[in-house]
């Protein structure tokens, strides 16, 4: 589905890029707000949502007939309970990638592109809405630059971001590192107000909430200085110069938010290739193994023993202390890279793994 360099997590370049904004708590312009800023109409509609440069959509009635262009939108779109509208994706899902509740639906949803949609492929869709994860951020492996607006509107396809993954690389993103997962919270909001599934949006994230609420409760006394150091290791990417993941990526708010210090927290970006010698000098406390999804239980545990077989063996690696001490965590690229419910359960899996006498059998 994608080439070697910048297949694993690496490829949310083009995938599932990151943070726009410093997110924080509650509804960000671009929500389920009306025109005035007030609440929207009794039935939710119109909804206007903004895109990254804050220009505005206005949203009259629930979408019959929705393209999404990857598999974080799509989704998050299954989630809500609106994956009966979507008439197609690119970047489809990666066989096991979706939860086993969703992969029956998932499955079932007709790839348009297997990487970014062609262009008139998606004007030709028949589409109302496409959900779009990238923006104007390029696009790996692509099919060139992607319609105007006007082309759009001219197919009568709305378009709307998620603007957690397509803000990166706008004059609005973040500069400091992200912390929270407020903007894919938003996100989920902003896509139930335009679906028309604002009640099972709000379901989501109090259920996200709280287990991150969980979470941070039970680490709060640890002193900042003492959580320890994480590396997320994107196996999927090569191996020849490691990509880290950075401040603005969503990986690191699940990192932060479990208790845990990343190694490249400070790197203004959202993902960076970075060198061994970068990896050493941060000597991780712990390594997350961070694999894409095989399709199989056996085939994940395959994938997850070779990387720590590469990190046993790989000479600049063998001395970090993670490695000396087995301090692995098997945790998917997908969960923790990707915008999207499931960041939440990784940020308790992360907490249970690195403080287990606080964060006991993940709760």
């Amino acid at each position: 589905m994608r080439p070697r360099v910048f297949c694993g997590i690496a490829a949310a370049i083009a995938l599932f890029a990151t943070a726009c904004g410093s997110g924080g708590g509650g509804n960000s312009a671009g929500g389920d707000r009306g025109g005035d800023g007030g609440p929207a109409t009794a039935a939710g509609f119109p909804v206007k949502v903004a895109d990254c440069q804050g220009r505005e959509t206005t949203v009259e009635q629930a979408p019959k007939r929705i393209v999404t262009s990857n598999a974080a939108s799509l989704e998050m779109l299954l989630q809500l309970g609106a994956g009966d509208r979507v008439v197609g994706t690119g970047f489809p899902p990666g066989r096991g990638s979706l939860p086993a509740a969703l992969a029956e639906q998932g499955a079932k949803v007709p790839v348009l592109g297997d990487k970014v949609i062609a262009k008139e492929k998606l004007l030709g869709s028949g589409a109302d809405l496409y959900v779009d994860t990238f923006g104007s951020m390029p696009m790996m492996g692509g099919a060139g630059a992607g319609p105007s607006e006007e082309e759009f509107a001219a197919a009568g396809i709305q378009h709307v971001m998620l603007l957690s993954t397509a803000c990166a690389g706008t004059p609005k993103a973040a500069k400091a590192p992200r912390t929270d997962l407020a903007e894919v919270e938003n996100d989920i909001r902003r896509l139930g107000a335009v679906t028309g599934t604002a009640a099972r949006a709000e379901e989501l994230v109090a259920g996200m909430e709280q287990q991150i609420g969980e979470v941070r409760t039970a680490t709060a006394a640890v002193p900042a200085e003492q959580r320890p150091s994480y590396f997320l290791f994107d196996f999927d990417a090569g191996t020849k110069q490691p990509v880290s993941v950075c401040g603005r990526q969503v990986a690191n708010a699940v990192i932060t938010l479990a208790g845990a210090r990343n190694v490249f927290a400070d790197c203004d970006a959202d993902f960076k290739p970075v060198s061994w010698e970068d990896v050493v000098a941060g000597n991780p406390d712990w390594i997350q193994l961070a694999v894409r999804n095989r399709g199989s239980e056996e085939e994940n545990r395959k994938a997850f023993a070779d990387a720590e077989a590469f990190l046993r063996s790989f000479p600049a690696t063998q001395g970090l202390k993670a490695v000396q001490d087995g301090r692995f965590l098997r945790i998917g690229s997908e969960v923790t890279t990707i915008a999207g419910v499931r960041n939440a359960d990784t940020v308790r899996q992360i907490a249970a793994t690195v403080h287990p006498a606080l964060v006991k059998n993940g709760r």
